[in-house]
């Protein structure tokens, strides 16, 4: 797909991602670089309505690159209006940071009951231990542990993913203090280190799509591309 005219690009992302995109992408490509609220992954919903304000902000028909993945359907129904979105094919931003859905899938077979952390999720308070606090104060401790064996006793391992080794040098203790917490469901702790690979193909696909020039054959794998008028259909994501 390529796009008739050169429009701006404008960048709508997690702040997961600011790292390898401030890193990565060049500084003529895109007008604005808006990097949202991580704590807005928790209600899949407060996502979406605020991309889409976001969106219908933008003054003039636009490329928008947006820096997530189908997030717990949060970006389902997400309306393009008169704007180009790209978005990557991937159902969170596991796969964006571990290089990609090739890799994401080998840990998925290895290891289903894969919890992950990331910077954000830790900056957030989107983890067990968290949100086991949160019930406590709502519910008593004796409760907030039963909701909590409900929802992650399946789950085997807890891992840190980072796109560099002092990212995960600085997360370690704060994952480490989750995955004690995890230990009475018998979760081990692991570590990976990510890759910018899939940010890096995000940013080509963006330059090919503002140029108008051909697409890389892989856009169709790795993104989904959304025309003016079009809306994100949880579909679009499936493989």
């Amino acid at each position: 797909m390529s796009l008739p005219a050169k429009p701006p690009v404008v960048v709508l992302a997690c702040k997961v991602l600011q790292t390898a995109l401030t890193r990565l992408l060049p500084p003529d490509l895109a007008e604005t670089v808006t990097f949202m609220d991580y704590g807005l992954h928790r209600v899949p919903a407060k996502l979406g309505h605020a991309l889409q304000e976001a969106l219908d902000a933008i003054a003039e028909p636009s490329l928008v690159v947006l820096g997530y993945g189908l997030c717990g359907n949060g970006l389902k129904g997400l309306r393009a209006g008169p704007h180009t979105l790209l978005v990557p094919r991937t159902d969170d931003c596991i796969a964006i940071l571990l290089g990609s859905y090739k890799m994401y899938m080998r840990q998925f077979s290895a290891v289903p009951g894969t919890y992950y952390l990331t910077k954000g999720w830790l900056e957030s308070g989107s983890n067990p231990l968290q949100e086991y606090n949160e019930c406590v104060v709502k519910y008593g401790a004796k409760d907030a542990m039963w909701l909590m064996d409900q929802q992650y006793q399946h789950y085997e391992r807890v891992v840190l993913v980072a796109p560099n080794q002092a990212e995960l040098d600085t997360y370690r203790a704060q994952a480490q203090e989750v995955a004690r917490f995890c230990e009475r469901w018998g979760w081990r702790y692991e570590e990976i280190l990510g890759s910018d690979d899939y940010v890096s193909r995000l940013i080509e696909a963006a330059a090919a799509l503002h140029d108008g020039s051909q697409s890389p054959l892989w856009v169709n794998t790795d993104f989904v591309v959304i025309p003016p008028g079009g809306e994100i259909r949880q579909e679009m994501f499936m493989r």
